[in-house]
C-alpha cells in the first residue's frame, strides 16, 4: 500500500487553530468550547471519515492487502475462486452381538460422536469388502460379527477430524447393528481455503497460465480442492526406468473420482506429445509403541489419549514422501502437558526412521501408549 501521511484527530485540530491564527489579524480564541475550536473539531472528523475511506479504498484495491470478500472479489476478476472446506472421510466398523442374519446398511445412514456434535454418513466405496451395487448398501453377511464401512463428516472441514474410538453413536437404527466405533483418527477435513492460502495459489495461477511448466501442473492440481497432497517426477516411469518426454503424479488421498480430476486438468494444460500417468499414493503404516510416566496430579488413561492424539495429528502433517524420524516424536511426545518421561519408543517394533519413497505416504496405523 501508499506510503499514507496520516493525521489524528488532534493534529488537524492543531494544524486548523494555526492556520487560522496565522491569517487574521487580530489573535483568534481557539479555547475549548469556543466557536472555531468547535467549528475546526467538526472539520477534523470529518477530515477523519475521509481519511479513513481512502485508506480502506487502498487496502481493497490490492490482493496484499485485501481479506475476507475483497479477495474473493479481486481474484474472480481472473477466474480463481476460493476452495471450499473438505469434509473428513473415514472409515468405521459397524459391530452386532448376535450375527444370525445378514445386516444391510443403507447409504445416508448416520453414525455420530460420542457427544453427538459431529454426524458421519455413510457412503459408497467400492474398495470396501462388503459394499454391495446391486443393493447400492453395505450388506454384512450371516455368521460375520462386523463390517467396515466408509463414512464422510456431514460438517465439512477440520471439525469432522475426530479422534480414534470417538465415533460411537449410531444416528440412525441399522436392523442387525449394535454398535460402532472407528479405529483410527479422521485427519482428512479441511477449513475453506484461508485468505493467505488463496493469495499464494492466486501467485502460482498467475505463474501456471504458461501452460506446460511445473506451476501449470502445480496450480492445475491445487485448483480441485484442498487437502491434496502430491510429488511430481520427470523423465523416469514409476519403476525408476528411464523416460524422456514424461512424467507422473503421486497423489494423496486417493479416491479413482479424484484421480480422473487430477488426470484432466493435468492433460488439459499439457504440452503436445507430452505423456504422462497419475497415481496414488501408497499408504506406509506407521505402527508407534510407547511408554509414558505421568506427572503428579495426571491421569495416566488421560495422558495416553492424549499422546495418541498428538502422533496422529504429527503424522497426518507428513507429506507424500516425507520421512518419519523416531527421534522426532520424542518432542511431539513431550509437548503433551503432563508426559513426565517417554521410554521405549518404537516405529513398527523397532528404532530407525520410517523412510518413504516418493509414491508412498505415511499413515498412522496402531499406536500403543503404555
Amino acid at each position: 500500500m501508499a506510503n499514507i501521511n496520516t493525521q489524528s484527530f488532534g493534529a488537524i485540530v492543531t494544524n486548523f487553530a494555526t492556520a487560522v491564527q496565522g491569517a487574521a489579524s487580530q489573535l483568534v480564541d481557539f479555547t475549548i468550547g469556543s466557536v472555531l475550536r468547535a467549528i475546526a473539531e467538526a472539520v477534523a472528523g470529518v477530515c477523519l471519515w475521509i481519511q479513513g475511506l481512502i485508506l480502506q479504498l487502498l487496502s481493497t484495491t490490492r490482493l496484499s492487502t485485501s481479506s475476507g470478500n475483497d479477495v474473493d472479489t479481486f481474484v474472480a476478476d481472473f477466474g480463481l475462486t476460493r476452495e471450499a472446506a473438505v469434509a473428513a472421510v473415514g472409515q468405521v466398523t459397524f459391530s452386532r452381538f448376535t450375527p444370525t442374519n445378514a445386516a444391510t446398511i443403507p447409504l445416508g445412514s448416520v453414525v455420530q460422536s460420542a457427544d453427538g456434535t459431529q454426524p458421519f454418513s455413510v457412503i459408497a466405496d467400492t474398495t470396501q469388502a462388503y459394499w454391495n451395487a446391486s443393493a447400492n448398501a453395505y450388506v454384512i453377511p450371516a455368521g460375520i460379527t462386523s463390517g467396515i464401512v466408509t463414512v464422510q463428516a456431514q460438517n465439512a472441514g477440520i471439525q469432522g477430524n475426530v479422534s480414534a474410538g470417538t465415533i460411537t453413536a449410531l444416528g440412525t437404527a441399522i436392523p442387525g447393528i449394535d454398535y460402532v466405533s472407528n479405529a483410527n483418527a479422521f485427519t482428512s477435513g479441511v477449513n475453506a481455503e484461508s485468505d493467505a492460502a488463496l493469495k499464494s495459489r492466486f501467485a502460482l495461477y498467475i505463474q501456471g497460465l504458461r501452460q506446460g511448466t511445473k506451476s501449470a501442473v502445480a496450480s492445475a492440481i491445487a485448483g480441485l480442492q484442498q487437502g491434496i497432497e502430491y510429488t511430481l517426477t520427470e523423465n523416469q516411469t514409476l519403476g525408476g526406468a528411464t523416460q524422456y518426454g514424461f512424467f507422473y503424479v503421486v497423489i494423496s488421498p486417493f479416491s479413482t473420482t479424484l484421480q480422473n480430476q487430477v488426470y484432466a486438468a493435468i492433460d488439459a494444460i499439457r504440452p503436445l506429445s507430452v505423456t504422462f500417468a497419475v497415481y496414488g499414493a501408497t499408504n506406509l503404516t506407521a505402527n508407534i509403541s510407547v511408554t509414558v510416566t505421568v506427572s503428579s496430579g495426571y491421569t495416566h488413561s488421560a495422558i495416553a489419549t492424549a499422546v495418541q492424539s498428538a502422533l496422529q495429528s504429527f503424522i497426518a502433517t507428513l507429506q507424500i514422501g516425507q520421512t518419519l524420524y523416531w527421534s522426532q516424536l520424542y518432542s511431539v511426545i513431550y509437548a503433551v502437558a503432563g508426559v513426565q518421561e517417554a521410554t521405549l519408543l518404537q516405529i513398527n517394533s523397532g528404532t530407525s526412521d520410517l523412510v518413504a519413497t516418493s509414491s508412498q505416504a505415511i499413515v498412522a496405523g496402531t499406536l500403543t501408549v503404555n
